[in-house]
C-alpha cells in the first residue's frame, strides 16, 4: 500500500501511508483509538475506497479494491465484531456463503464437514463442528471467525483485536494459531492494543499516530522494548492541547458503591464532585460504556448502591435516570441522539416535552421562544431553529444533543465521545461549553478515547481495564503516556 489517504468529512483519517507484507510474515499495526488503523485495514479489504494511493499486489497495481476483488486477490479480514450466525453450528458457519456442492447444486455437508475437521487437525485445534455457536465460549467463536477465513485459503489474513476479550490463557491460545497461520505462507496484518502480545507474535511493528507511520520496528528477535513503541504512540505537540481554565471543584455529588453488570462482572465504585470533570478512559472493548449504560438504567445491573445528593437512589430505566437529573449525551449522535428529520426547536424539547409545553398538542412554531436562549448561547449555525437537523454539520448536531439537556436543566451530564467526528474548530468550542458547564456547577462524566481531550478537560481521569477501574489519574500525572501505560497493562522499564 502505498502513499493512501482517506478522509472523511473533510477530516483527515489517513495521511499518505504506506505498508507493505510479506508472505508468512507477522506484521503488526498498533497505534491509540483513531490512529487509522482499522481504517487502512478497511481499504485493503474493499470496505473503503481510498482518495489516493495505489495497492500493489504481486506486481500488480489496484488505485482501489472492492471487497469482491480483495476476495479474489487472498485478501480476507478476521473483524472484533462477531459476525457469526448463533444458531447454526460451525460447519455451517465457517462455508455460509460459499457453500460446498455435489453436482454444482446440492449442498455437499458431508464434505464441508470433513474440510472442517481436516483443517482443525492442521491447525492443531479441538472443536465440535456439529455444535451451535450460541453453544461456543468466546476463544471458541475466536476461532471458527478464523477458520472461515482461512477456508478461502488466503494469502493475506487481517486480524482486528483476535484476542480483546480474552483471559491471558485463552489470548495464549490464539497467538499460538497466529503463529501456526503464519507458518503455512499467509501473511498476517496483526492489530492489537496490547502490546505485550505485540511483542511476542511479531515479525515487523508498524506504529501509527494521527493517520501517519511515524516508526517500524524490526522485531524478528521479539525484543523492542515496550516502552519504545509507547512513546512512539502518544507522542504530540503541545499546542493540540485545549487550555481550561482553572475552577473550584465541590462536594460528592454522585457515589457508586460496588456497581456489578452481572454476577461474575467486576465490581466498581467511583464518586463524581460538583463542578467536575471526571474522565473515562480505556481502549475499546475495556466496558467504558457499559459501566455507564448500566449506571443510568439503560443496561442491566446485577448489584450496586447509587447515592445522589445524599440519597440512595433506584436508576432502574434511562427515564429515571433522567428525571433524576441525569443527562446522557449518545456518542451515535444520528442513530441514537436526535430525530434527523425533524427540525432544531422539535429535538432541543423532545426530552423536557413532559414537564415544559403543556397539551398533546405542539405546535412547535411557537415554542421557538422557549429555546432560543440555548439556540444563540450554544451558537448553532443554522437558517433557523425550524432548520431540519439532518442538513446541519457534524458538530452543530452534536450542539443539538447537548442543547435537548439543558433544556431539560439537567445537573449530571455523561458525555460518550463528545467530539468524535466533528472537525478542530468545532472541538474547541464545544470545550469551552463543557467548560462552562463545570464552571456553572454542573458534573460532567466524559468517557473518551482522544488523548488531548482527557488530558486537557479532566480533573481526574478513571482508566479502565477489562470491564474495571485499574486506575486513578489526577493533577500532573494525567498523561497519554499514564494513561496508555493502564490501559494496556505495561511498565515503563520493559
Amino acid at each position: 500500500m502505498k502513499g493512501i489517504v482517506k478522509a472523511f468529512a473533510g477530516v483527515r483519517a489517513l495521511n499518505g501511508i504506506d505498508f507493505d507484507l510479506c508472505p508468512g510474515e507477522i506484521h503488526c499495526l498498533v497505534g491509540e483509538n483513531g490512529a487509522g488503523k482499522s481504517t487502512l485495514m478497511k481499504i485493503l479489504s474493499g470496505a473503503y475506497t481510498p482518495d489516493e494511493g495505489r495497492i500493489c499486489v504481486d506486481g500488480v497495481e489496484h488505485s482501489t479494491l472492492t471487497p469482491h476483488l480483495s476476495r479474489n486477490l487472498g485478501i480476507e479480514i478476521v473483524y472484533q465484531e462477531n459476525l457469526l450466525v448463533p444458531t447454526m453450528n460451525v460447519v455451517e458457519n465457517i462455508f455460509v456463503g460459499h457453500e460446498m456442492a455435489t453436482a454444482g447444486v446440492f449442498s455437499d455437508f458431508r464434505g464441508m464437514r470433513k474440510h472442517a475437521e481436516t483443517l482443525l487437525t492442521e491447525l492443531d485445534l479441538s472443536l465440535d463442528v456439529m455444535r451451535r455457536i450460541e453453544k461456543l465460549s468466546i476463544a471458541e467463536q475466536q476461532y471458527v471467525k478464523i477458520l472461515k477465513a482461512l477456508v478461502r485459503q488466503p494469502r493475506v489474513l487481517i486480524m482486528d483485536e483476535p484476542t480483546s476479550m480474552f483471559n491471558v490463557r485463552d489470548a495464549g491460545k490464539v497467538l499460538d494459531l497466529v503463529r501456526r497461520i503464519a507458518k503455512r505462507g499467509i501473511g498476517i496484518v496483526y492489530i492489537s492494543h496490547s502490546l505485550r502480545e505485540v511483542v511476542a507474535v511479531a515479525d515487523r511493528i508498524t506504529v501509527v499516530r494521527d493517520g501517519a507511520v511515524v516508526r517500524r520496528f524490526d522485531n524478528a528477535n521479539h525484543d523492542v522494548p515496550i516502552s519504545s513503541i509507547t512513546r512512539e504512540m502518544v507522542g504530540r505537540s503541545v499546542d493540540a492541547f485545549y487550555t481550561r481554565a482553572p475552577h473550584v471543584v465541590g462536594d460528592v455529588v454522585l457515589s457508586v458503591v460496588g456497581l456489578k453488570r452481572t454476577r461474575d462482572a467486576p465490581s466498581v465504585s467511583f464518586a463524581l464532585r460538583k463542578g467536575e470533570v471526571l474522565g473515562f478512559s480505556g481502549m475499546v472493548g475495556s466496558g467504558r460504556t457499559e459501566i455507564i449504560r448500566s449506571l443510568i438504567g439503560a443496561d442491566p445491573r446485577h448489584a450496586g448502591r447509587i447515592v445522589l445528593n445524599g440519597r440512595e437512589v433506584t436508576l432502574k430505566s434511562p427515564r429515571v435516570s433522567i428525571e433524576a437529573g441525569i443527562a446522557y449525551v449518545t456518542e451515535d449522535r444520528q442513530k441514537l441522539g436526535l430525530m434527523l428529520g425533524a427540525s432544531i426547536v422539535e429535538n432541543l424539547t423532545v426530552v423536557g416535552l413532559d414537564s415544559r409545553i403543556p397539551g398533546y398538542f405542539m405546535n412547535f412554531h411557537k415554542h421557538v421562544g422557549l429555546i432560543r436562549g440555548i439556540y444563540d448561547e450554544l451558537n448553532i449555525r443554522a437558517s433557523s431553529p425550524l432548520q431540519v437537523v439532518r442538513y446541519l454539520s457534524g458538530g452543530n448536531q452534536q450542539k443539538v444533543v447537548l442543547g435537548k439537556w439543558l433544556f431539560e436543566n439537567a445537573e449530571i451530564f455523561i458525555f460518550d465521545e463528545p467530539t468524535r467526528g466533528i472537525d478542530v474548530g468545532a472541538k474547541a468550542e464545544f470545550y469551552a461549553i463543557m467548560s462552562g458547564l463545570a464552571k456553572a456547577g454542573k458534573s460532567i462524566i466524559m468517557i473518551s478515547s482522544d488523548m488531548p481531550e482527557l488530558i486537557s478537560m479532566s480533573d481526574r481521569v478513571l482508566v479502565v481495564r477489562g470491564g474495571q477501574i485499574v486506575h486513578e489519574l489526577s493533577g500532573e500525572d494525567i498523561t497519554e503516556q499514564n494513561i496508555i501505560i493502564h490501559a494496556l497493562e505495561v511498565n515503563l522499564h520493559e
